[in-house]
């Protein structure tokens, strides 16, 4: 067991996960302030010593402001690190800059590399992330990166409130095919594809069916949802060819731009997500919208990095 002790800090917007990731653990969030001067500039003081102590930074990051959080959680990890705190470690469930991971066309940066070099600079020893949009981003590291998996929480959504034996699971891509194969062997169903071809990035032009899902609910896995225009497009496909109806489960819903409005409008049941990104003001606009609190894996994976103990575990099993 460690000598010292944990201490939780969260930025000052969008502490939901982190006051829920910091009742599980029955601790209480470290006392920090983080203001703007007139100009802008961010301010951030700890309002205790963190010297020696154990340091888990939660981080929230959705759409809209991201540059604004990454830069308050750099400084949030360097003001710990002048502080003398023992070891640094970053909770960023959703991976800002993550779809930037190679360079797909010339002269285009690869801005997952940047961040990795940017928190490991600021002082960062430790990441957890939770589902990567690319997993090679843990090799964009100097220091250790453990990947969760929102997989075992979803398995136990879709057996709790779905009739899943009804059920056949999709990948909306063919990037989603593996995670998509993994979930239904977890519940021994079939899964089927979805192949796009997309006009520009954004847009998607054609859809095509691969499988059969008539007569059967079915259950679109991916690991992001922006704008939500390829889960409507993909709901429509599925109950043309016979489908009784559609749940879209994503772990990181940021939900950006026309999102809402596409969800509302689709031949969608619901669209459920994970707490790894704010979205409870959508809430309220999406009688659609369902969650799947996640607080529990991460608080999970804190005490155990904590305590030197392996976190595999986590990646088949859900703690309750």
């Amino acid at each position: 067991m460690s000598t010292n002790s944990i201490k939780l800090l969260a930025s000052d917007v969008h502490r939901g996960l982190a006051e829920l990731v910091a009742k599980r653990l029955g601790l209480r969030l470290t006392p920090s302030e983080l203001k703007r001067d007139s100009t802008g500039e961010i301010q951030f003081s700890i309002g205790e010593s963190v010297r020696d102590e154990d340091i888990f930074i939660i981080c929230q990051i959705g759409s809209g402001v991201v540059n604004d959080r990454v830069l308050e959680l750099l400084i949030m990890i360097n003001a710990c690190k002048t502080a003398s705190a023992r070891r640094i470690s970053v909770i960023l469930p959703n991976f800002p800059y993550a779809r930037q991971d190679r360079k797909d066309k010339s002269r285009a940066p690869i801005t997952a590399k940047l961040m990795a070099d940017m928190l490991t600079t600021a002082g960062c020893n430790h990441v957890i992330t939770m589902d990567l949009h690319a997993s090679q981003i843990q090799g964009f590291f100097d220091v250790p990166v453990d990947n969760l998996y929102a997989e075992p929480s979803v398995v136990r959504y879709i057996k709790e409130t779905i009739n899943y034996k009804d059920a056949i699971i999709i990948s909306p891509d063919a990037g989603g095919a593996k995670r998509a194969a993994g979930l239904a062997d977890r519940l021994d169903l079939n899964f089927a594809l979805i192949h796009k071809e997309r006009a520009r990035a954004n847009e998607v032009s054609r859809m095509v069916l691969v499988g059969d899902v008539s007569d059967k609910i079915c259950v679109i896995v991916d690991d992001m949802a922006d704008t939500c225009g390829t889960l409507a497009k993909a709901a429509e496909v599925l109950l043309d060819n016979g489908a009784k109806e559609v749940i879209a489960i994503v772990t990181h819903g940021i939900l950006s731009g026309n999102a809402i409005k596409n969800i509302n409008n689709s031949k969608l049941t619901r669209v459920v997500c994970t707490n790894t990104v704010p979205f409870e003001e959508k809430l309220s606009l999406c009688p659609k919208l369902d969650t799947i609190d996640v607080s529990a894996v991460l608080a999970e994976a804190i005490r155990r990095l904590h305590n030197g103990e392996s976190i595999s575990y986590l990646f088949k099993n859900a703690p309750l």
